[in-house]
């Protein structure tokens, strides 16, 4: 089988690097997002499945267009003549005149028609969900509405974050991904029921903001479970709350009130407590937080805000 394999983040990676230990399935050229800009200084950082790619085989080609619908895109990945083009995590809706080259089988990070769209794995941890999973798919013009190939899924862990939940993720979809391909012939395509489906949007910088005052302890956790390390979880007033963890602390206390400084600070919630193991003021460096007390002259009574 020859594939074009289109992709971007590490979720992306190790479906392709399955895909090369396999005897049967050549994959001559990948597709991916342009490089951009990342952090203050805004240097130009490749997508991390292209830095991999350049370091481990080189003999792949790697095509970076700012667009698909051209005509010149078109023509470019026909050229390679591929039997599929394998979709993770790429990061662009792909045009009917990409459709058209070859079965194209999208390996979509969520147990659909569930968490359609950009954010399906954040979207599990928000929603408590019992399992989390992967579906290949075929894809179509519409976003991630396609009929479905195969599932792979597994049970949560109710304290299991993000980077976590992408690595067992992208494990799970590395081996759907050659299971549906070397069985395609066989499958019988199974239509996404729309009635069912939900849209996980994109995660902005703005889904990180928590409340002591208007959330609970086991709300706020589930944030930090779900957006570290990016967008990560701060307060109105811009610090980073970094490393968290619900403590069991009876009181009375108003929220956002510290009421332990010992190893931790504790601090109330609307229900329940936090402890705050590290955090980051506005413009400064991360440290922890009796580091971050000390400097405040913060005491216990006193809001953390």
């Amino acid at each position: 089988m020859k594939i074009v394999f289109m992709g971007t983040p590490d979720y992306a990676t190790q479906i392709l690097k399955e895909l090369l230990t396999c005897k049967d399935i050549q994959v001559p050229l990948l597709v991916t997002q342009d490089d951009k800009p990342v952090g203050r200084k805004q240097v130009l950082t490749p997508p991390h499945i292209k830095e991999w790619a350049l370091q481990n085989c080189p003999e792949i080609k790697i095509y970076q267009p700012t667009s698909l619908k051209t005509e010149e895109a078109r023509e470019y990945i026909s050229s390679f003549n591929p039997d599929f083009i394998v979709v993770a995590a790429y990061g662009k809706i792909l045009p009917p005149s990409i459709l058209k080259i070859a079965p194209c089988i999208n390996l979509h990070a969520s147990i659909l028609p569930n968490y359609r769209g950009a954010s399906p794995i954040q979207s599990s941890i928000l929603n408590q969900d019992r399992y989390a999973g992967v579906t290949s798919m075929l894809m179509e013009e519409g976003l991630d509405t396609g009929d479905m190939l195969g599932f792979s899924y597994f049970k949560l862990n109710e304290d299991i974050k993000i980077d976590a939940l992408f690595e067992k993720l992208s494990v799970l979809a590395a081996k759907l991904s050659v299971k549906t391909l070397r069985n395609f012939s066989l499958l019988q395509p199974l239509a996404q029921l729309n009635a069912d489906s939900n849209y996980a949007k994109k995660i902005s910088k703005q889904d990180g903001l928590v409340s002591f005052e208007s959330m609970s302890a086991k709300e706020i956790y589930i944030k930090f479970r779900s957006y570290d390390p990016w967008p990560g979880i701060y307060l109105e007033s811009g610090l980073k709350l970094k490393e968290i963890k619900i403590v069991e602390f009876k009181t009375d206390t108003k929220p956002a009130t510290i009421v332990e400084i010992d190893k931790e600070i504790i601090v109330t919630c609307k229900e329940g407590c936090l402890a705050i193991a590290s955090l980051q003021p506005p413009s400064k460096k991360q440290m922890s937080g009796v580091e971050y007390a000390r400097g405040k002259r913060l005491e216990v009574g006193n809001t953390l805000v």
